[in-house]
Parts: structure tokens; C-alpha cells; sequence
């Protein structure tokens, strides 16, 4: 089992002066103490489930610039970019770049993106789900010819490049992982046909969503073993450590159900202690 974290709330000591001084910090504990991956939610505006759009959001990938220059070892991921916010030819450079400049440590994560209030207040068009499926299988063929080098004019039912080039090309070879969020059998379809990794929740249908996915995989033709099997949820710890024990167990049963790596949105007003705390009592536990 390896573990992650996800930034997800951002009202913590400090204020906004604090808050690159707060990232930077936890990117370096969260390297030094084992994590896999370090996640940020791709919003504008904060979400229902921390206090709404009144509450402080840092733009996704600015933040995650600020992660790699404090990290030598850990994943950086959009988790997960919302397919309405880019052009995917736009996304691909961004992770590419983040690729590059992490010394090839870089995720694409995404998905087709929920909230239409934020879309609607911040001038962002937001399809129906119907169609966002349709860009965000677009959005994965673009990237992965931009990854080919094949210049190739694409035209799609939402996207025409007339010549799909990046420089420079990513570190990561073949290309960046490709992590789907999502545990519907659309976006399992999807991560079956194209991506590295499928992200989920850990309620009580994940054996049956994962047994779809290999099911799904065997139809496509692929390998299910090789697909990275990732859930994310809140991790409750304590700064004094409570909660640490229970967390571990839960860590223990998701791996035994087939979870690979679990990625803990970490809350609370001092954020770096709760990664270091989880570091110390968790994280070192799946060493």
C-alpha cells in the first residue's frame, strides 16, 4: 500500500500571507516522511464540503509548481483536473511541463468536473455530463498523440489541432500516468481503454466497481493488473495522533480489497502537523 495526500482545504493558520510558506512546508514533510503523492483539487472555488465558495482555493497547478520545487521524491497530480476548465492541448503542456520540471514526477489526473455553480459563477462553460464523457475521451486522445510526438492534424467532435506538437517532450516515458477519477463504468471504460491508474471512493460497492473495472479491462484487451487502483477519502487523524491506529487498519482492509495507493485529503487549520502526525504514525506503518 502507498499513501498520498491531497490538498483540499486551504483556511489554515496564517491567512493567505502564510500560505506559500504552509505549501512549501508541507510538500517537504510530506517528501521526507514517505508519501507517495501530492495532490490539489482542480477548483476555482472552494467546495460545499469545506465551507463553500467563501473559503480560500488555490489555483491546482500553481500550487503544484510550488510542491515540486519543495520535493525530490513524491508524485505531483491534479486531482482531478475537470476536462471544462482547459483546452486539452493546453492540459497536456501544463503537465508536461510539470513533468519536466519535477524531474518527471508528474500525474495527469482527470476527470469529466461537478460543480456548475462554480462554472456558472466564474464564466467557465459546463456541458451535460453526456457531453463533458465526450471531451474528456477527447482530451486523452489529444494528450496521449501530443505524448507520441505525432504532429498529425486531430479533429474531434470538440477540438481541431492542426499540428499537435509540445516541446520539450515529457520526462516520463511513454508519457505522464494518466489517472481517471471516477468509479462509474463510463470513466471505468475509459481508464480500460487509456489510462495508467482509476481513482475512487472507498464505499461499500468498491469490490463490486473494481470488479467491473476488470471486467471492463477484459474486454478491452488489457491487463488489469497493470492499472494502479487508487481511492481517496478524508483522513481523520488528530494532531495528537488520534485516529492514527483506526486509519492504519483501514489502510491494511483497502489493500487486502485491492487498493494500491489511498490518498488522504488532509483538513484542519495547521495542516503541515496532520501530514507529519499521519507521516509518523501511518504512513511509516506501509514503509
Amino acid at each position: 500500500m502507498k499513501v498520498g495526500l491531497e490538498l483540499g482545504e486551504f483556511g489554515w493558520d496564517g491567512g493567505p500571507a502564510a500560505m506559500g510558506r504552509t505549501v512549501a512546508e508541507i510538500a517537504t514533510v510530506a517528501d521526507a516522511a514517505g508519501y507517495d503523492l501530492i495532490g490539489v483539487g482542480d477548483h476555482v472555488w472552494q467546495g460545499p464540503h469545506a465551507g463553500g465558495p467563501e473559503m480560500p482555493q488555490l489555483e491546482c497547478f500553481t500550487t503544484l509548481g510550488v510542491i515540486a520545487a519543495n520535493t525530490r521524491r513524491c508524485r505531483l497530480a491534479p486531482i482531478v483536473a475537470g476536462v471544462h476548465f482547459r483546452a486539452p492541448a493546453l492540459l497536456a503542456k501544463m503537465v508536461t511541463t510539470l513533468d519536466v520540471l519535477s524531474g518527471g514526477r508528474a500525474v495527469l489526473g482527470v476527470g469529466t468536473g461537478w460543480d456548475a455553480d462554480e462554472a456558472a459563477g466564474m464564466g467557465f462553460a459546463f456541458p451535460s455530463l453526456t457531453e463533458r464523457f465526450t471531451m474528456l475521451e477527447e482530451t486523452l486522445e489529444i494528450c496521449l498523440q501530443l505524448w507520441r510526438g505525432d504532429e498529425r492534424p486531430f479533429e474531434g467532435r470538440h477540438h481541431t489541432l492542426a499540428r499537435p506538437l509540445i516541446e520539450p517532450k515529457s520526462l516520463s516515458r511513454p508519457h505522464p500516468p494518466i489517472m481517471l477519477g471516477g468509479g462509474g463504468r463510463k470513466t471505468l471504460r475509459l481508464v480500460a481503454r487509456h489510462a495508467d491508474a482509476c481513482n475512487v471512493y472507498p464505499g461499500p460497492d468498491l469490490a463490486e466497481k473494481l470488479d467491473l473495472l476488470r471486467a471492463l479491462c477484459a474486454e478491452e484487451g488489457r491487463d488489469y493488473d497493470t492499472i494502479e487502483k487508487t481511492c481517496i477519502f478524508p483522513f481523520a487523524v488528530g494532531e495528537d495522533g488520534t485516529g492514527a491506529g483506526e486509519l492504519t487498519d483501514e489502510l491494511h482492509r483497502l489493500g487486502e480489497a485491492g487498493i494500491d495507493t489511498a490518498i488522504g485529503i488532509v483538513s484542519g487549520a495547521n495542516p503541515v502537523r496532520q501530514v507529519a502526525v499521519i507521516g509518523d504514525k501511518v504512513v511509516s506503518a506501509f514503509a
